[in-house]
């Protein structure tokens, strides 16, 4: 379906940052909040009014996603948010668990006092907002956390890996917190990992970053069940 979007929000451009960068930033986002679902078809004339540009940065901001794997191309008909299938989304469901595995217990060996209380605080916002039932203020503040938890660990290799398994599970991550009480057992679930990570248990931290990771994925799927296409 085409995506209608609101006009006149435009977007501050940093002498830092491109055009085309920023405007590829706002589509990734929106894909993240679930503004833009799989399937969806990306207006390149609405986009560009409602950021008050031209359809050429668009036009390339919707290739960069492409590349990133965030959508696809359809000849004669436009761009769409992919569609994920389930055996993709298993297979990012693994990576992912074994790269968090990881960053727990890299942090763990170093966490910082300040470093453990910028993840309570996330997870003191997560509860508030999984108390008001707010889906979409937890999950912003849960990628923030999950991606604070790989940056502190230190090792940029493992960084830039799980930026690229982020981007396309946000395709469908929402789906599970959007189960009744599953947004309170997650977070729950974070403030246990804070607990091994403050105790530098390296190996309890490891293994509880796995767990959460498979937990979703045996939501979406069963346990260690194969997913059908």
């Amino acid at each position: 379906m085409d995506t209608t979007l609101d006009p006149g929000l435009g977007l501050r451009i940093r002498r830092t940052e491109s055009l085309t960068s920023l405007i590829r930033r706002e589509l990734e986002r929106m894909i993240e909040v679930g503004e833009l679902k799989a399937g969806d078809r990306l207006n390149e004339n609405a986009l560009a009014a409602k950021l008050g540009v031209s359809r050429g940065p668009v036009r390339e901001a919707c290739r960069g996603l492409e590349q990133s794997g965030l959508v696809h191309v359809i000849v004669n008909r436009g761009v769409f948010v992919r569609e994920i299938s389930n055996r993709e989304a298993a297979e990012l469901y693994d990576i992912r668990a074994a790269l968090y595995a990881l960053a727990g217990r890299l942090l763990a060996s170093k966490i910082t006092k300040k470093q453990v209380t910028e993840l309570r605080r996330m997870v003191r916002e997560m509860e508030e907002a999984a108390d008001k039932g707010e889906l979409n203020v937890f999950y912003p503040l849960n990628v923030r956390f999950h991606e604070a938890i790989v940056q502190f660990s230190g090792n940029g290799r493992l960084l830039s890996m799980c930026t690229s398994v982020h981007r396309e599970m946000h395709l469908f991550r929402r789906r599970t917190l959007d189960m009744p009480g599953r947004m309170k057992i997650s977070n729950a679930e974070h403030a246990s990992i804070v607990d091994a990570l403050e105790a530098k248990h390296g190996d309890r931290a490891a293994r509880l970053m796995e767990d959460h990771v498979l937990k979703s994925r045996e939501l979406l799927f069963g346990p260690l069940g194969t997913p059908a296409d």
